[in-house]
């Protein structure tokens, strides 16, 4: 008797690559994001009912301030104890309350594209950006995206659904840094776009003409946006740890210049510590969180930590 032998196939299948929100972030850090909520410091204006509050007036919600009576107003919001005391007849105004917009202005350009370790800060950046749309969504307030390099390479306008966010991120993966910075241009550019009072949460390295980048932060304020800076660094770029001579070359002009990291480190660090000192400074002066936000810290605690602190700090 003959046994005939069976051929066993084994096809292998590749497993899918994962887009939008699943690209970003894992279950895990979802669930530490779930408890977290994001404050605005000010007023601002939205379209649907939210924990924030609004600078239009209404007849709902928390006391605001009263207003002599006059053609036109309701006699049931006149404050009688008001006219007790004073003989003349006041109304009662309320604020109401709104929904959040929050506008991420993510940074494309191709400095953001370096990474010492096993991430660029590109890609933390997206990271940070995905963290604080899930949080924005979850807290029913509406999030949107202006994604740039020299120049506005995609907007995208707030909204309040998942679904939005994770198109939203399956739009940034088919970006990568590139192109030459000019970040202030483009913070002009959108300064420009936003046209009611909203959170803007800029997202870069900021590396570039800091007198410029900070008159463009002067811009959101000045049209009365609550605003946000978290500068993405390589911690490389802090310190200049490297051990060993070697060229160095600028990823955005492609110059590259030879360098031995330990004769450079000492000048480097007071340079590089004065480029930070000067956005913090004229941050705290316009009254703007700024925060630095490494690469190799976990994203999820970082959100966690400052979040944590900006909603005890708007209480």
């Amino acid at each position: 008797m003959i046994q005939k032998k069976k051929k066993i196939i084994i096809v292998k299948t590749e497993t899918p690559a994962k887009e939008g929100t699943a690209a970003f972030l894992n279950p895990e850090e979802m669930n530490t994001l779930n408890r977290l909520v994001l404050m605005s410091r000010y007023v601002v204006e939205g379209n649907l009912v939210g924990a924030h509050r609004s600078p239009l007036r209404g007849h709902s919600s928390e006391f605001a301030d009263h207003k002599a009576y006059g053609i036109g107003d309701d006699p049931k919001h006149i404050d009688w104890k008001v006219l007790g005391r004073t003989d003349k007849y006041y109304v009662k105004r309320f604020e109401d309350e709104t929904n959040l917009r929050v506008y991420i202005a993510l940074d494309r350009s191709h400095s953001m594209g370096y990474g010492s370790d096993k991430i660029t800060k590109y890609e933390y950046a997206c990271h940070l950006a995905a963290a604080i749309g899930y949080v924005t969504i979850k807290a029913r307030d509406s999030v949107g995206l202006y994604l740039h390099s020299d120049k506005i390479d995609l907007a995208m306008d707030a909204r309040n659904s998942f679904n939005h966010l994770n198109n939203m991120l399956k739009r940034v993966q088919g970006f990568e840094p590139e192109s030459t910075t000019n970040i202030a241009e483009a913070l002009h550019q959108i300064a420009g776009s936003v046209r009611h009072r909203a959170l803007i949460i800029i997202i870069s390295d900021l590396l570039g003409d800091e007198t410029a980048i900070t008159q463009a932060l002067a811009h959101f304020r000045k049209r009365n946006h609550d605003v946000i800076v978290l500068q993405v660094l390589d911690p490389m770029e802090i310190d200049l740890a490297f051990k060993s001579p070697g060229d160095f070359e600028d990823l955005e002009t492609n110059e590259r210049v030879s360098v031995n990291p330990r004769q450079l480190r000492k000048s480097y660090n007071e340079v590089f510590g004065q480029f930070i000192d000067q956005y913090r400074k004229s941050c705290a002066e316009m009254k703007i969180d700024y925060r630095i936000a490494l690469t190799n810290k976990p994203c999820d605690d970082f959100i966690r930590t400052y979040m944590t602190e900006r909603q005890r700090l708007s209480r």
